[in-house]
């Protein structure tokens, strides 16, 4: 027992001096230097600061093939513009299934997968359908079966969406009926979210593709400069729902926006490429050769009687004033493309959390999925969907006489009568 004391108290004392030993100390007091440096604020900063700046510079270095490619498919031509808004809204639609069906990955869900495919091609049928019949029904006139398949379009996509509704009746099973429930209703939400949208922005198209750029453009800039501003001077917390976004980024990017879509709307209208409409011609969709409309024209308005009295006081007899209609349409784009479009993203980054996700795919290096890219110009095109027709949209001959060919003959020449009689007694005729 004395031995063994005595052992214990050897080994005790050898411990104590190889820790007092030289080297020991100096590894010590290295590891502590170097915990206190990974540690201190300035440290945490510094690295913080460096991850945002490599997650810039990867950002933007796939950002520049994305515009390069974007820009040869608008040079291709309207129908790959459509062609490319498609392929985008089916890869937005798989994402969300994928998240929709990764919570119940372990069942065994019959027919779940055909089915969601199966709906998402009959709602293109639809409401691609009515685009086309509606834009060029003086086509399917022209051709017996196109015109019928035009005549009865929605009955005939009524009766798909019913078989698809029916098989997925026939796949419920018993103890998943609410798995089956919730993903059906996850399936109709994603068509609501991808095929609704896309279709609107293709119509946007179809009325030229200023109404596609412009939009776009604005998205664009207020996510590039609004991403600027905030990892330059941004310290002020704008939401919770995405922490990363600030104030200082978001009234950087509404003011860099305004700007930019001044010297935008002042240099795209001089191209009838990008103002004209869409047109069927020799076999294919193309732009039309037409004049520049109302809103492309300088125009005299009015100004109010304030306005009148505030310059006749500064010694102006000024009553009117000449623009351009498109400068104020473009600015009232590229206000909601800063200040109300951004609340896609929010809304976007609120259901990537509730999933627990950072990004809803990964086939987009520095930027994620496709529709970390989309969120925002979804909400962009279906504003600019309803305030061009609400406000800019006006009916043309050739979009009368699309409707008047789908007549009969003798509803036709009623129609002629009709119109040349009221003609006659206004003397026009």
């Amino acid at each position: 027992n004395e031995y063994k004391s005595y052992l214990r108290k050897f080994m005790s004392d050898s411990d104590m001096q190889d820790s007092d030993s030289p080297n020991s100390l100096r590894n010590r007091r290295n590891e502590t230097r170097s915990q206190d440096d990974t540690s201190s604020p300035a440290t945490t900063a510094q690295v913080a600061t460096s991850s945002k700046w490599r997650n810039a510079w990867i950002r933007s270095l796939y950002s520049i093939p994305m515009i390069g490619g974007f820009l040869a498919i608008l040079w291709l031509g309207p129908i790959y513009v459509a062609i490319l808004i498609i392929a985008i809204q089916v890869k937005c639609f798989h994402e969300l299934m994928v998240i929709g069906h990764s919570k119940y990955s372990s069942l065994d869900l019959p027919w779940y997968r055909i089915l969601n495919w199966y709906f998402l091609a009959v709602a293109n049928y639809f409401f691609f359908g009515e685009s086309l019949t509606s834009y060029f029904r003086n086509i399917f006139i022209e051709e017996e079966y196109l015109n019928k398949l035009a005549n009865y379009h929605r009955f005939i996509s009524y009766w798909l969406y019913i078989c698809g509704f029916i098989a997925f009746v026939l796949s419920l099973q018993k103890k998943k009926y609410m798995v089956q429930f919730t993903l059906f209703g996850w399936t109709h939400l994603a068509l609501l979210c991808c095929v609704v949208q896309s279709h609107i922005i293709i119509q946007n198209t179809f009325e030229g593709l200023y109404w596609l750029l412009y939009p776009a453009f604005m998205v664009i800039c207020n996510d590039i400069m609004a991403y600027f501003f905030g990892i330059t001077f941004g310290k002020t917390p704008l939401i919770q729902l995405s922490p990363k976004k600030t104030w200082e980024g978001f009234i950087g990017g509404f003011v860099a926006t305004m700007l930019f879509g001044l010297l935008v709307s002042r240099f795209m209208y001089n191209f009838k490429h990008l103002i004209c409409p869409v047109e069927y011609s020799n076999g294919a969709l193309v732009i039309s050769n037409c004049e520049p409309g109302y809103v492309f024209n300088h125009q005299d308005f009015t100004l109010p009687e304030v306005l009148q009295h505030l310059c006749a006081i500064f010694g102006s007899s000024r009553t009117s004033v000449a623009f351009r209609p498109i400068y104020f349409h473009g600015l009232v784009m590229a206000a909601f493309a800063s200040l109300i479009a951004p609340f896609g993203g929010f809304f976007a980054s609120g259901f990537k959390r509730a999933f627990k996700l950072k990004d809803f795919g990964d086939l987009i290096p520095g930027h994620g999925g496709v529709i970390d890219r989309m969120d925002c110009q979804f909400l962009m095109g279906t504003f600019v969907f309803v305030y061009y027709y609400s406000f800019i949209k006006s009916l043309t001959v050739q979009r009368v006489l699309q409707i008047v060919f789908t007549l009969t003959t003798e509803g036709q020449v009623e129609l002629y009568r009709l119109l040349a009689e009221s003609l006659s007694k206004r003397g026009l005729l």
